[in-house]
């Protein structure tokens, strides 16, 4: 049994990471922290056995019970870290120099240099180093994984894609209404924060495919001035190997919602909902006769499934390749670049250029 802490008490984790620890045999919740003594006490008083889970937090300063007495226990060898995107990082290697293995929320880091740094600090604690992982519940999604296996199956040769994703914030959005969330210091607020789940799915099916993305050309926008500082992005990407194909990203259209990934090969098609996958392939091979398919999910944020992964995870000593720092910079690249390319007015951006 693996001792573990959950650091950060906001909504997320209270209501995803809690159940998934919880829900997973070889973990056992020791302690939670949080910045306030309120929101750590609100966040043990949730779980299955509050009088077995230690409190920890900031404000109070309080003797024994900051982020440094809770990292110090022995009995606790593991932490999920779910803070705000900016405070991350400073937890992170916290976590990691004190010994702990770590499975960090996404995005890896705010950007691209600050992941690079997170990255060369994990490199430089040397080959007995804890494990880091990073957390990416849409993959993990029963119907992202069975589409990335239609692709496969499917085979051909990638001849176009596209990435999707419409949808408007209420006033009344409990996302939006944490502070952060409300007035973002990180760059594309909510289109960093959300997005970045959309672009793991484009990668992992184009990976399905055989391909990735290389270059990116598009324009953003401020659609909903709730959600700056652009809530909006339209571009056109090429891969490596040379196919086109779109990525369409909004959080401010209020009559167009949904979201879809669609990968076309020279074999047939697959078409990614979150609760529904429709392939259209050959009927035989060499016939132009077509058959449709349609797949249905139940809606599942896959948070349990990528909790359980990093609990294996650390029985094997291994990361699981879903949950690499290298795999979460890959969609932190591609969401970054989005943003350059819309910011500069449509100026080509590389990506896959960076020493990994």
């Amino acid at each position: 049994m693996t001792g573990i802490a959950l650091l950060g008490a906001g909504i997320f984790a209270k209501g995803e990471h809690l159940p998934a620890i919880e829900a997973c045999p070889t973990l056992s919740l020791k302690a939670v922290y949080s910045r306030s003594q309120k929101s750590a006490e609100a966040l043990a008083a949730a779980s299955k056995d509050p009088s077995s889970v230690s409190v920890y937090y900031d404000s109070p300063a309080t003797e024994n019970k900051s982020l440094d007495d809770l990292l110090a226990r022995e009995d606790i060898s593991a932490v999920v870290i779910a803070l705000p995107i900016l405070n991350q990082p400073g937890v992170v290697k916290k976590a990691l120099k004190a010994g702990k293995h770590v499975l960090s929320e996404k995005p890896i880091a705010d950007d691209i240099k600050g992941a690079q740094d997170l990255l060369a600090f994990y490199d430089a604690l040397g080959a007995n180093k804890p494990l880091w992982a990073v957390a990416e519940n849409f993959r993990y999604m029963e119907s992202l994984q069975y589409a990335a296996e239609r692709v496969t199956e499917i085979g051909g040769s990638l001849t176009t894609f596209r990435l999707q994703r419409y949808g408007a914030m209420s006033p009344d959005n409990k996302y939006l209404n944490t502070e952060w969330r409300k007035t973002p210091s990180h760059q594309g607020g909510f289109l960093l924060d959300g997005g970045v789940h959309f672009v793991a799915a484009l990668r992992l099916l184009l990976s399905a495919a055989g391909d990735e993305v290389k270059q990116l050309v598009g324009f953003s926008t401020l659609l909903d001035k709730a959600l700056p500082p652009v809530d909006t992005v339209h571009a056109v990407a090429l891969t490596k190997g040379g196919k086109s194909g779109m990525v369409a990203m909004s959080f401010g259209t209020e009559f167009k919602s949904g979201l879809e990934v669609e990968i076309v090969t020279t074999n047939g098609s697959v078409v990614w909902e979150p609760t529904k996958v429709k392939t259209v392939s050959r009927k035989a091979e060499g016939s132009s006769e077509k058959v449709d398919k349609i797949e249905e999910f139940p809606y599942d944020s896959a948070v349990k499934p990528e909790v359980a992964a990093f609990a294996k995870a650390i029985e094997a000593k291994a990361v699981d390749p879903l949950q690499t720092p290298v795999e979460a910079l890959g969609d932190l690249e591609i969401l970054q670049r989005l943003l350059e390319t819309g910011a500069l007015g449509g100026i080509a951006r590389p990506v896959g250029s960076l020493s990994r």
